[in-house]
């Protein structure tokens, strides 16, 4: 009988083997370790690794294993993890020779007085990973079936909107973890196709365009009231938000978008609506991980997102050891009421203002005199476009602005870091007329006094002008509130134009050919990418957001007026930066290169040119292939430059001619350029 391997040693063999290989996983308690120091949650591991958070989870507790490509990929994670985060064992020896600490004792216990309260504990991290384990949002379809990110794919056995309402606080596992400490989290989002909408009893279509609500009377409102659920003041919309008042600090909240009712809109989210439900939610989840989870239109989300990353209020003990509500710092913590000349003209400061007391501090919209086309431009055969990438986002980035009530200063002496508007005279800083003039939108020179921010008016100091202003309205408390929005924003549209096969890496050939097919490649993180864009831009105009309804009168007050955020000054003061950084780029290309453009609306500008390509009209230095200095420059990072179209000049000329913008349809088509 042939000699047989003992069982035992084949066993062992095997397990050698397969330590060799590195097939062996750490212990569950080390992948926990591994996964929390790198900050990473459950959820993004598992969209990493193209499975579900549920399995991550499991993974995590012993309870099984990863097989085949996933079981390489996430053992290739956890060494890359290891590396970076060593354990005890690599630091045993560096401990030895540290002297142990002293222990240190604890505080006596305080007995709290009559009518105190301990402050809020908010969800650990690791009670946050299990409360939203499978990510931000749900699918709904008309079956029952949930889809989340991931591939994640869920039964849903509620028939009824009450029923789903609390399925989904109670079973679902969806929702996000703040994104700052003294914010709160993400409520769950959960999105009705039109077949999950009429299952659950919904017309798929809303009687009331104008409201764009349910009827109070509706059978599935009177199902959540019987419930004992609420809604908003906005009532049963495309996005409804149903809750319970908060017990013990606890938010008992979901937020829905109802597909058929237009929740998304195609000007920011493309034909995402159209998509198949697990595409759709592989689409918004990369929104809501990168962005927020959406509770609104773009605009709504882009101005949530300040708050988020900014909360007006923390918890703080008081004097009297009582936990009460108070300012984060460098946040807008209260409402307060604009300057006069910064107030729309429904806003009741502005009643009585004289005419031309406003500051006027919008995007470009300029055309060069046809006159002043020279007779080289003309014999150029091209006019081609360039669109600066996330403007409004670049313009945002470090800039300081207001963060309380403006005062009012008579002849205040300049100061370029003060935020707030000035009343100055700056007709006297003259331009060449074939550049637009940089203090007004329309781009000509102004004609005595105005209003301007104070990016405006500083940069009529950087250019070496004296100015005096008459009188301003000041904002001494101020910081760069906008930071941490212009941050997350710019990460999340550099990720995904890396996904889309864009990157910073390229050169200008590279970047150009690349980005006249990103879109094609992948329509769904297209649809992300136009989103993002649209939160900037969006979120910026919210901060200035006009009375809703045909039964607003001029001098009263809107609802919109009484959140922190409600700040026509910052809004102005990113136009005013953008409009500026346009102006110093195009200046620089006019004096060290004699380029001019013939038309500039919002962050489009139009140059003459030889060729078809913005190579062929920015210039570049031939021995270092680096673009000239203070001009355009092309690339993907917020502030860069795209190509935005290219058409005749003859084409351009025309239009000129006939007093239109050739910015507005130099992408052939006639939706306005320059969007966010």
């Amino acid at each position: 009988m042939p000699d047989q391997p003992d069982p035992l040693f084949a066993g062992v063999d095997a397990l050698l083997a397969a330590v060799q290989s590195g097939q062996v996983l750490p212990v569950p308690e080390e992948r926990v370790r591994l996964r929390r120091a790198a900050g990473l949650t459950e959820a993004a591991v598992a969209q990493a690794l193209r499975t579900r958070p549920a399995s991550v989870q499991a993974w995590e507790e012993g309870r099984s294993e990863p097989s085949g490509a996933k079981r390489e990929a996430y053992r290739r994670l956890l060494e890359g993890l290891a590396q970076r985060f060593p354990g005890e064992a690599e630091g045993e020896a560096a401990a030895e020779k540290v002297p142990a600490p002293v222990p240190v004792p604890a505080p006596p216990a305080r007995s709290e007085s009559r009518g105190s309260r301990p402050a809020p504990v908010p969800l650990s991290d690791e009670q946050a990973e299990r409360r939203f384990a499978n990510g931000p949002l749900l699918v709904l379809d008309g079956d029952g079936t949930a889809y989340g990110i991931g591939g994640l794919v869920l039964d849903c056995p509620a028939r009824t909107l009450p029923a789903l309402v609390d399925w989904t606080l109670t079973q679902a596992q969806i929702g996000s973890p703040r994104l700052h400490r003294s914010g709160r989290d993400g409520d769950p989002l959960v999105v009705l196709t039109a077949a999950a909408a009429e299952s659950l009893g919904l017309p798929l279509e809303l009687a009331d365009r104008r409201g764009l609500r349910l009827p109070d009377n509706h059978p599935v409102i009177k199902q959540l009231t019987k419930a004992k659920w609420q809604l908003t003041k906005r009532g049963f919309g495309p996005w409804a938000r149903i809750y319970r008042p908060a017990e013990g600090g606890r938010r008992h909240c979901v937020q829905l978008a109802v597909l058929p009712w237009e929740a998304l809109d195609t000007r920011a989210w493309n034909d995402a609506a159209t998509l198949p439900p697990p595409e759709l939610a592989q689409v918004l989840g990369e929104y809501a991980t990168r962005v927020i989870t959406p509770r609104g239109s773009t605009a709504v989300s882009g101005l949530e997102l300040m708050s988020a990353l900014r909360p007006p209020t923390r918890a703080v003990r008081g004097e009297d050891g009582v936990w009460q509500s108070g300012p984060v710092p460098g946040s807008l913590a209260v409402a307060v009421d604009p300057a006069p000349p910064e107030a729309p003209d429904e806003h009741p400061v502005a009643v009585g203002r004289a005419e031309g007391e406003v500051l006027d501090e919008e995007a470009y919209e300029w055309i060069r005199d046809p006159e002043l086309l020279t007779d080289a431009e003309c014999e150029l055969p091209w006019a081609v476009g360039v669109d600066v990438n996330m403007a409004f986002a670049a313009a945002a980035n470090r800039l300081n602005v207001g963060l309380g009530a403006p005062v009012h200063v008579h002849q205040p002496a300049f100061d370029k870091t003060l935020p707030g508007s000035w009343f100055v005279d700056l007709s006297h800083v003259s331009f060449d007329p074939r550049l637009p003039n940089p203090f007004t939108p329309d781009g000509e020179q102004p004609q005595g006094p105005a209003w301007y921010a104070t990016p405006t008016v500083a940069y009529a100091v950087e250019l070496g002008y004296s100015v005096r202003p008459l009188e301003g309205w000041l904002r001494p408390e101020h910081g760069p509130y906008l930071d941490p929005w212009y941050q997350r924003l710019r990460d999340a549209y550099l990720a995904t134009m890396a996904e889309l096969g864009v990157t910073s890496a390229m050169t200008p050939a590279e970047f150009l050919a690349a980005m006249e097919q990103h879109k094609q490649r992948d329509p769904g993180r297209a649809a992300v990418l136009s989103a993002i864009k649209a939160t900037v831009k969006g979120g910026i105009g919210k901060l200035r957001e006009r009375p809703q309804g045909a039964r607003h009168r001029p001098g009263e007050r809107w609802p919109a007026l009484e959140r922190p955020t409600w700040r026509p000054d910052i809004r102005a003061a990113v136009i005013s930066a953008a409009r500026i950084n346009m102006h110093r780029k195009m200046l620089a290309l006019a004096t060290k290169a004699d380029l001019y453009p013939v038309a500039v609306l919002s962050d489009c500008a139009v140059y003459p040119s030889p060729g078809p390509s913005p190579l062929d009209v920015l210039p570049y230095d031939p021995a270092t292939g680096k673009p000239l200095p203070g001009g355009f420059r092309l690339g993907v990072s917020p502030g860069m430059v795209k190509h935005e179209g290219t058409q005749t000049f003859l084409w351009a000329a025309q239009l000129l001619d006939q007093a239109h913008n050739p910015a507005r349809h130099i992408k052939g088509t006639d939706a306005a350029a320059g969007g966010e």
